[in-house]
C-alpha cells in the first residue's frame, strides 16, 4: 500500500456537504469583514470632516496609508501562508486587523488614526489573498468554479453591508462606532476559525504528513459520516516537495503565469478604481444633479453581487479562462458604448451591465483563475505578488483616472479601462492554462519546467 497521503486525490473525490459549507463560512466571513472596512472609509471620512476631526488634506492620508498598508500585507500574506500554513497567516492577519480596529475607534487625533488605518491596511490587504488561495484548496474540481463565485458574492456585498450599517450607525452613534463593530466582527471570526483546520495539501507539501493524515481523515469521517461510504481514491500522490524560494516564481514554466496573474489583478483594480469608484464624480462633472448621481451609482452597485451571480453561472461552465475572456471583451465593447448614452434608461441599463461584467471579471479573476495558477507550495507567494502589483495599481489609478478625465474625458478614463483589459485577453489567451475540472495538481508546472528545486508533480499515478 502506498505510504503517499495523497491529500489532493482525497479532497478532490469527496462529495459536498456541510464540511465544505463551514469552511467557505468560516473564509468569506473574514473576507467580507475586510471588504467592509474596505467601503466605510469613505463615510468615516466624510463625518471626521464635518466633525472637524479631519481635514480634506488628512483625510486624503488616511485613506492612501490603508491603501500602502494594503501593499505591504499582500505581499506578507503569502510568505506567511507558504511558509507557516494558511491557517495561521489568516489568524494573525484578521488578529492584527481586529486589535487595530479597535485602536481606531478610541484614537485621541487623527495622526493616531492614521497610524492604525495603516497596520490594519496589513490585515486588509493580506485577507484576500489568503482567502482565495485556501477555499481552491478544499474544493473538488467540480465546484470550484461556483464556490469562488459565491466566495466573491459574499466579499462583493460588503459594499452594500458598509453603506447600509453606515447609513444608520454614524449618523446616530458617530464614526469610531464603525471601527468598533470591524473589531468586534474579527474577534467573533478569529474565535471561529481557531477550529478551522489548517490545509492538507500544504501540510503534506512541506512534509508534515502525519498531520496530513490526520486532518484528511477527519475530514472523511466527518463527510462520510453525512453522505455515507465514500468512493475509492482514483490516483496516489506525493505532494511533498522541497522548501521552494520566491524566485521560482520568475523561472521558466513560471514567469508566465506570475505575469499573467500580476495582470489580472492589475486590470482588476484599474477597472474598479478607474472606473467604479469614480462613477459619483463622473456623474456630477457631466451635469447631473446630486441626487440623481447617487441614485445611479446606487443601482450600478448591484451589478457588484450580480457580477459574482454571472461569475456563478458561467465559473464550471465556461472556465476561469474562457469566462475572464468573454467578460473582458462585452465590458471593453461597452466601455466604448457607454460615453455615448444620453437617455437615463440606457444610462442605467449599460452602466449596471459594464460594473456587473466588470464584477464578474474581479469574481473569475482574484478568487479563481490567479491561485489556480500555482501549485501548492508557492499559490500565497504567488497570488501575494499579484496582490501587491493589483494594490499599487489601484493607488496609482486614481490619478490617471483624474488626468485622463481632464484631457478627454469618460472616454480617456474608459479608454484606459478597456487598454488594460485587452492586454489581459491576451495574456489569457497565450498562456492557455485553465483549472476548470481539473484538480491543482494536473494543472501545477512539471519538474522541468520550474527547475529542480521544485519538483512539483512526483509521485503522481494514474
Amino acid at each position: 500500500m502506498s505510504h503517499f497521503v495523497s491529500s489532493g486525490a482525497r479532497l478532490d473525490r469527496l462529495p459536498m456537504s456541510r464540511f465544505h459549507w463551514k469552511i467557505l463560512g468560516l473564509i468569506s466571513a473574514g473576507a467580507c469583514l475586510d471588504a467592509f472596512d474596505v467601503y466605510l472609509a469613505g463615510g468615516v471620512s466624510a463625518a471626521m470632516l464635518k466633525a472637524g476631526f479631519s481635514t480634506l488634506q488628512l483625510n486624503a492620508l488616511f485613506v492612501s496609508s490603508g491603501f500602502f498598508g494594503m501593499v505591504i500585507g499582500a505581499g506578507l500574506s503569502g510568505y506567511l501562508g507558504d511558509k507557516f500554513g494558511r491557517r495561521s497567516s489568516y489568524q494573525f492577519n484578521l488578529a492584527l486587523f481586529g486589535l487595530m480596529s479597535f485602536v481606531a475607534a478610541f484614537a485621541p487625533n487623527i495622526q493616531w488614526l492614521i497610524g492604525a488605518r495603516f497596520i490594519m491596511g496589513i490585515g486588509l490587504g493580506a485577507e484576500l489573498v489568503v482567502a482565495a488561495g485556501t477555499l481552491c484548496e478544499f474544493i473538488p474540481p467540480a465546484y470550484r468554479g461556483r464556490w469562488i463565485s459565491l466566495l466573491g458574492l459574499i466579499v462583493n456585498s460588503g459594499l452594500v453591508l458598509a453603506t447600509s450599517v453606515g447609513y444608520v450607525v454614524i449618523p446616530h452613534l458617530g464614526w469610531r462606532w464603525m471601527f468598533g463593530i470591524a473589531g468586534i466582527g474579527a474577534v467573533i471570526v478569529w474565535a471561529l476559525r481557531h477550529r478551522m483546520p489548517e490545509s492538507p495539501r500544504w501540510l503534506e507539501s512541506v512534509g508534515r504528513t502525519q498531520e496530513a493524515e490526520e486532518t484528511v481523515s477527519a475530514i472523511e469521517a466527518e463527510v462520510a459520516a453525512l453522505k455515507g461510504p465514500l468512493s475509492d481514491v482514483p490516483r496516489t500522490q506525493n505532494l511533498e516537495v522541497p522548501p521552494a524560494p520566491l524566485s521560482a516564481l520568475f523561472r521558466r514554466g513560471m514567469i508566465g503565469r506570475t505575469l499573467t496573474a500580476a495582470l489580472t489583478a492589475i486590470a482588476v483594480n484599474v477597472a474598479v478604481y478607474g472606473f467604479v469608484a469614480w462613477l459619483p464624480t463622473f456623474f456630477v462633472h457631466e451635469g447631473r444633479d446630486v441626487v440623481t448621481s447617487l441614485g445611479f451609482t446606487t443601482l450600478m452597485s448591484f451589478g457588484a453581487p450580480f457580477g459574482a451571480v454571472l461569475g456563478y453561472i458561467t465559473a464550471d461552465r465556461l472556465g476561469r479562462s474562457k469566462g475572464l475572456v468573454t467578460f473582458c471583451v462585452i465590458a471593453i465593447i461597452l466601455g466604448f458604448v457607454y460615453p455615448q448614452m444620453v437617455a437615463n434608461a440606457a444610462i442605467a441599463i449599460v452602466g449596471f451591465t459594464l460594473v456587473s461584467c466588470i464584477f464578474g471579471i474581479v469574481t473569475l479573476g482574484l478568487f479563481g483563475y490567479v491561485p489556480e495558477l500555482f501549485p501548492t507550495a508557492l499559490r500565497l507567494r504567488g497570488t501575494g505578488v499579484a496582490g501587491v502589483c493589483g494594490r499599487i495599481a489601484s493607488m496609482l489609478t486614481s490619478y490617471a483616472a483624474v488626468l485622463l478625465y481632464a484631457q478627454f474625458g469618460l472616454f480617456g478614463v474608459l479608454g484606459m479601462v478597456a487598454g488594460v483589459l485587452l492586454l489581459l485577453v491576451i495574456a489569457v489567451l497565450a498562456l492557455g492554462v485553465d483549472a476548470n475540472q481539473y484538480s491543482l495538481e494536473a494543472v501545477s508546472p512539471d519538474e522541468e519546467a520550474v527547475g529542480a528545486d521544485l519538483p512539483l508533480n512526483q509521485g503522481v499515478t494514474r
